[in-house]
């Protein structure tokens, strides 16, 4: 296949609403195989590592960790690297634009490598790849190594138990930080393989803050700044406009870069970084508009559930619907995963993504239905505009409906991950 019908650079917008991101298409055994290398590398000689989700949470937990370690990277260099992207107009993108094919840029990651190493070794991961990067740590990482776990969540014990009792026979102290909706028998589970477990309140506190909370480090002002800014988009509270600045540059650049600026800056970027936002919101302001645009509104019980598709932003998407009297907004993405947004009138997104294949918190939450067995499915999803997940997600709704909102009733639905 030629690699110029996967380049989202040379797609109108209108296209490049509906399409996946050239990650999509990467084998999962390339994304292995590299994924393999490059932790291979990073842990070589790390004295410490942290496996995290790469939003602007996970790797704010990553700035912490690293300024109490003295292991920031240079970031002169990743401003003059800004630069150089501003510098030329007819650049392709830094980064994919769809956060679940994150690292798939050749680009980027060969960038990353050329660059310093630190002796705390970024792993980046999320609710899908945990147990393996977890693994990688347990091979790659020198025996004694401190090892933290940051703003994730399994959704069952056994997903992670092996993976966690190999980490064990390596790493000297195994801590996890977090925020979200635990189980409370997975949570047992985990601290009783060793791990010092800490879960914040997840309607009050980002994983930021609990990393915040917990490491034995006096942190200057800009780190406390840093969880609190982080914290106002994590929790959808939205009341500081430097929060949107936080998650949108996360989404958009790479992970060394991002701990390497906010670990030097704070909440306050600079002014290059300043400038790469601009740059970027303006296509990023289009893509919402298409998606709101394309919305559907659907009485599900006594809610109305805005749904819609595209490559978008989805927390400015969900504000959008429920400015238009949605109390609960699903964003279903072109690689088959979708967002779920409540409200002040619906709190249950968890409950919802837990019936299909997802999980996360009462008014924020993600999914990816088991549903795609060959490319056809695929084909189908982007040109019907997910209307199966779509009907999928609406069903889970109506389950949700029908159970009494105190209920905690575990569903026993198996999936594929």
């Amino acid at each position: 296949m030629e690699d110029e019908l996967i380049d989202s650079s040379r797609l109108s917008l209108p296209r490049k609403s509906v399409l996946p991101g050239a990650g999509f298409f990467y084998p999962d055994s390339l994304d292995e195989s590299r994924a393999e290398e490059r932790a291979r590398e990073k842990l070589e000689g790390a004295s410490v590592a942290v496996v995290t989700d790469t939003d602007a949470d996970g790797l704010g937990c990553v700035a912490l960790i690293r300024e109490m370690y003295d292991a920031a990277l240079d970031v002169e260099d990743f401003e003059d690297r800004i630069e150089e992207r501003l510098r030329d107009d007819d650049e392709e993108e830094a980064v994919e634009d769809d956060a679940e094919a994150e690292d798939a840029v050749v680009d980027v990651a060969e960038e990353e490598e050329e660059r310093p190493k630190s002796p705390v070794a970024l792993v980046g991961s999320s609710p899908y790849s945990l147990e393996d990067d977890l693994l990688r740590v347990a091979e790659y990482a020198p025996e004694g190594i401190d090892v933290f776990v940051c703003d994730l969540c399994p959704d069952k014990y056994e997903y992670v138990e092996d993976e966690l009792e190999a980490l064990a026979e390596v790493a000297g102290a195994i801590h996890w930080y977090d925020h979200h909706q635990w189980k409370p028998e997975v949570e047992s589970k985990v601290r009783e393989a060793g791990v010092d477990l800490v879960v914040g309140e997840s309607d009050e506190e980002c994983s930021t803050d609990v990393a915040l909370r917990e490491l034995d480090y006096d942190f200057d002002d800009r780190f406390v700044e840093l969880a609190a800014v982080t914290r106002d988009h994590d929790l959808w509270l939205n009341e500081d406009e430097r929060s949107q600045d936080l998650a949108d540059y996360a989404y958009w650049t790479s992970k060394e870069e991002y701990v390497a600026v906010v670990g030097a800056y704070g909440a306050d970027l600079p002014p290059v970084v300043e400038d790469y936002i601009a740059h970027r919101r303006i296509e990023k302001e289009n893509l919402i508009e298409a998606a709101v645009d394309r919305a559907d509104m659907k009485a599900v019980g006594d809610w109305t559930v805005g749904i819609t598709y595209g490559r978008c932003s989805q927390n400015e998407v969900a504000d959008a619907l429920r400015e238009k009297g949605a109390d609960a907004a699903v964003i279903v993405k072109p690689a088959g995963s979708a967002s779920i947004r409540g409200s002040e009138d619906f709190e249950r997104c968890h409950e919802v993504a837990d019936l299909v294949n997802g999980g996360g918190h009462p008014k924020a939450a993600g999914c990816k239905p088991d549903i795609y067995d060959d490319m056809l499915d695929y084909a189908h999803h982007w040109t019907t505009q997910g209307a199966t997940t779509k009907r999928v997600i609406l069903n889970a709704f109506e389950r949700v409906a029908e159970m009494p909102e105190e209920e905690e009733e575990e569903e026993d639905i198996e999936t594929d991950r």
